[in-house]
Parts: structure tokens; C-alpha cells; sequence
């Protein structure tokens, strides 16, 4: 009977804590929908702009969540947070720059008489070199990061390999600035991938841009979420991911190799981040040392808001976070400068009312 009363004591404090939670979520959610409502009333922002800043959302999302979902296969397999990806997915976008300047620095010249630039000579050509190198050049970072910063301190307390990674992510920065310089470098793209150009969708009296750009990284992010859904659940490779994130001990007696299985997760978390990087130029145009900064804590985000080590959690995180990002100042009337405090609120709400995310963590018995 005393056992059962101190269970009852212990319980108690929680439940009044989720109900005080569960208030004040309401409250929230009820204040910004009154705010919402307050701002479409006198808005002047027509149907076409709310359907710009969505597609410009969409196509952000997706390399939010290309990133989050390198956040995501780490974490599931090492209960540990990369904070030096974001890092990864800048040395990803010079990969792509290089490659773009050193085809725009060749001239050819064609049968009749003109002459044009390797790069716009041979466009396609062009592009899958960039994506090949940037991506290389990440998974090699990744592998590299995972074996120096990282394994050392593999059987560590969890907050030494999180200090570590803070410094790696720093040390990168640095070197990147040192390597590249600290100024903006402007992404050249060939003519099939002109900014501001697209196909113009009539919407009413006035019109919405789909840009080259945008289209071309959100159908191909589309493919690499797709494609490494595919691989995580249908492949040899997969299985062998999911057994070390369910169980390292079981798994190696299975025969699985899990310090192989564990870099080549870091090689895939930073094909991703390459990508995301050679995207995040071709479409925004302009990086610098400082570039992966900001995306990657937004994708830290996105993949906590979609339920941190949860691989589809991470892809809806991200193109949730990157919508509300580019509609929510418009919707909340506040300045467009702001959209990075929207973010990092989310965060704190996550946080606060649904730790787990949207769709829960994916977490082994162990690890709980």
C-alpha cells in the first residue's frame, strides 16, 4: 500500500505538468491563429503571392530536409548530434562552384565560328560534375569527421562527442574561410539554369514564376529523399543500419560490422549534405565560408520538429519548417527579416509541447 501511494506522489506532479503543457499549447496556437486572422483581414498580398512564398517554402524545405535527414541517420545510429554538418554541406557547395567556374573559364568554339563557354557548351554535363564532386567531396568530409572527431570518443560520456562535434564545426568554418576567403563567391550557372527565369502559371489577373532552379532542386531532392528511403528499407546496406541503431552489441555478433556500417552512414549523411549545398548554390547564388551555418541549426530543426532519428519525420520537418519559414512574416505581419526568429520559435515550442516531433522519435529500447 505505501509502494503504491509513493507511485501515485511520483505520477502525480506529471500529469499536472502535461495538463499545464497541454494549456498552454492551447494558448499559443490560439494567439497566433488570432494573429493570422487579424493579418488576412487587412492584408494585401492576393492568392499569387501566397502561392509564391509557398513554392519558394517547398523548394527551401527540401534541402532543409535533405540536410535533416543527415542529422537524422547519425543520430539513430549514434544517439549523437552532428552539429559539423552543416559545415559538410558547405564544403559541398564549393565542390559544385569550382567545377562551374573551372567549365566557364574554357572556351569552345562550335562549327559555326561562335564561342561559348565549356560551361554553356556542355550544361548538362556541367551540372553532374558539380553534383559528383560536391557530393564526393562532402562523403569525404563526412568519412574523415566521423573517423577523427568522433570514433576516439565513441564509448565517451554523450556530451564529450557533442562538445567535439562544436569544435569541428568551428575548425571547419575556419578552414573554409582560410581555403576560400571571406568573401561572397557568385555561383555561375549555365544558360539552362538562368535565375529568374521559369515557366510563368497564370493565377487570376496576375501570374507565378516556377523557376528553372527551383523546380530542378525540389524534383531532385524529391528523388535523393525517395532514394534513400529505398535504400535504408530494401537494401543489405539498410538492414545492417537499422540493426545498429536498434541494437550495436546484437548486431555485431550478427556479423555486421558496425564501425564500416557507422562511416558509411557518415558517407551518406554527407552525399546528401553535398547536394544540398551545390543547391543552395545554383539557386540562392551567392556562398561563402559561413554558408552551412544556418541551414544546417534550421535542419537541426526541421529534423527535431519531424522526431529527431525518424527518416520520414526528418523529410516532412523539413519542408514543414521551410513553408512556414517563407509564408509565416507574411501571415504573422511581422518583417521578412525575421523569418529566422519564426524558426528558432519552433524550435522552442518543439521543445516545450512535443519533444518527440511530429512523428516521434525512433528510438531503440537502449536508448530510452
Amino acid at each position: 500500500m505505501e509502494g503504491t501511494k509513493r507511485k501515485r506522489s511520483l505520477t502525480l506532479p506529471q500529469n499536472k505538468s502535461g495538463l499545464f503543457r497541454l494549456i498552454a499549447a492551447v494558448v499559443v496556437f490560439a494567439l497566433l491563429f488570432w494573429r493570422v486572422g487579424a493579418v488576412a483581414t487587412v492584408s494585401q498580398f492576393g492568392a499569387d503571392t501566397w502561392l509564391r512564398l509557398a513554392v519558394s517554402g517547398l523548394i527551401l524545405g527540401g534541402m532543409y530536409a535533405l540536410i535533416a535527414i543527415g542529422y537524422t541517420l547519425v543520430y539513430g545510429i549514434l544517439f549523437m548530434i552532428n552539429f559539423a554538418h552543416g559545415e559538410v554541406m558547405m564544403i559541398g557547395a564549393f565542390g559544385g562552384y569550382f567545377v562551374f567556374e573551372a567549365f566557364n573559364a574554357i572556351p569552345v568554339t562550335s562549327a559555326d565560328g561562335t564561342t561559348l563557354s565549356l560551361l554553356n557548351s556542355y550544361p548538362i554535363l556541367a551540372v553532374f560534375l558539380a553534383f559528383l564532386v560536391g557530393m564526393s567531396i562532402a562523403a569525404l568530409a563526412g568519412f574523415l569527421l566521423e573517423k577523427i572527431a568522433y570514433r576516439p570518443l565513441r564509448g565517451a560520456p554523450r556530451l564529450v562527442p557533442l562538445i567535439s562535434a562544436i569544435g569541428a564545426s568551428i575548425f571547419l568554418q575556419n578552414a573554409g574561410q582560410l581555403l576560400f576567403g571571406p568573401q561572397r563567391r557568385e555561383y555561375i550557372n549555365p544558360d539552362l539554369l538562368t535565375r529568374g527565369t521559369g515557366w510563368e502559371i497564370p493565377i487570376g489577373e496576375s501570374s507565378v514564376m516556377l523557376t528553372y532552379t527551383g523546380v530542378f532542386s525540389l524534383v531532385l531532392s524529391a528523388i535523393l529523399m525517395i532514394g534513400l528511403f529505398v535504400l535504408v528499407q530494401r537494401t543489405k546496406l539498410g538492414k545492417a543500419m537499422r540493426a545498429v541503431a536498434q541494437d550495436k552489441s546484437t548486431a555485431a555478433l550478427m556479423g555486421v560490422d558496425v564501425d564500416k556500417v557507422i562511416s558509411q552512414t557518415f558517407v551518406i549523411s554527407g552525399l546528401l549534405a553535398g547536394a544540398a549545398g551545390v543547391m543552395w548554390g545554383i539557386h540562392n547564388q551567392l556562398i561563402n565560408y559561413f554558408t552551412g551555418f544556418l541551414p544546417g541549426i534550421k535542419a537541426f530543426t526541421a529534423a527535431v520538429l519531424g522526431g529527431i532519428g525518424n527518416i520520414p519525420g526528418a523529410m516532412i520537418g523539413g519542408l514543414f519548417l521551410g513553408i512556414v519559414e517563407s509564408v509565416g512574416p507574411a501571415a504573422l505581419g511581422i518583417d521578412f527579416q525575421l523569418k529566422d526568429v519564426i524558426a528558432f520559435s519552433i524550435l522552442i515550442l518543439v521543445l516545450i509541447f512535443r519533444p518527440s516531433g511530429i512523428l516521434g522519435e525512433a528510438l531503440a529500447e537502449e536508448k530510452v
